[in-house]
């Protein structure tokens, strides 16, 4: 199957280089698309550079810093346009181990997407604290109540999705970013009856650069899943 990787990136230049070499070594036939938002670090300027090295790499750049969610819907669009078969997310900091995308995408022979999973068999988070891993995991909680999703890491990143999955998804009304844009997808897929299953993985978090969460949106993530079962109950799914 036809598979692109898609990675947004902003000031990733120290990880960047790593990440492809991991993932080419893997399997040199993936295609890898980074999505850059015009970072002050010249990571877009790094990776085409980094071209001449791997011929399936593919580079973005987009004017200013506009959001993991647009990033990411502008990459699907792309995947779906040039007609790729998988398409997998992961974050470009390293917190994702790319070994498991192979096994991600061998789910999609029985599955629609693959959520890969810190919370489906225990916790299995590295580097921490204590605060931020309770705050992970009830928000999980708090959405899989709320929306009724029978996902355990409503949250994760690191995804594979079959093609059809995000073509049949209308990605122009998907407006979340950060935490909510994940659950979003999840749920725009899971109510069009796809199926879905969690995958495992260890999170590593980030040891260079500083993380791109924020408060609002964490504050986004709580008032967007009301939203999410307000559609429910209305069908108002597309």
């Amino acid at each position: 199957m036809k598979t692109l990787i898609i990675s947004p990136t902003y000031n990733e230049s120290k990880n960047v280089p790593i990440l492809l070499d991991k993932l080419f070594t893997i399997n040199p036939f993936y295609h890898v698309l980074i999505i850059d938002d015009n970072s002050p670090d010249g990571t877009g300027d790094l990776v085409e550079s980094l071209q001449k090295t791997y011929p399936n790499l593919h580079l973005e750049r987009r004017p200013k810093k506009a959001g993991l969610g647009t990033a990411y819907c502008f990459g699907f669009k792309w995947a779906i346009e040039h007609e790729y078969d998988v398409i997998v997310q992961i974050d470009a900091d390293l917190s994702h181990d790319p070994l498991e995308i192979p096994k991600m995408i061998a789910l999609l022979e029985n599955y629609d997407y693959v959520v890969g999973s810190r919370y489906c068999d225990g916790i299995s988070v590295v580097r921490w604290p204590l605060r931020r891993l309770v705050l992970s995991y009830g928000a999980n909680i708090y959405s899989r109540i709320v929306t009724g999703m029978p996902i355990k890491d409503g949250t994760g990143g690191f995804k594979a999705w079959r093609r059809e999955v995000l073509a049949a998804i209308d990605l122009d009304k998907v407006r979340s970013q950060g935490y909510s844009f994940q659950i979003e997808m999840n749920f725009r897929a899971w109510m069009k009856g796809y199926r879905v299953i969690e995958h495992p993985i260890i999170f590593i978090d980030r040891t260079i650069g500083e993380s791109k969460m924020n408060r609002m949106i964490m504050l986004e993530a709580i008032w967007m899943v009301w939203r999410f079962r307000l559609w429910k109950i209305l069908r108002k799914v597309k």
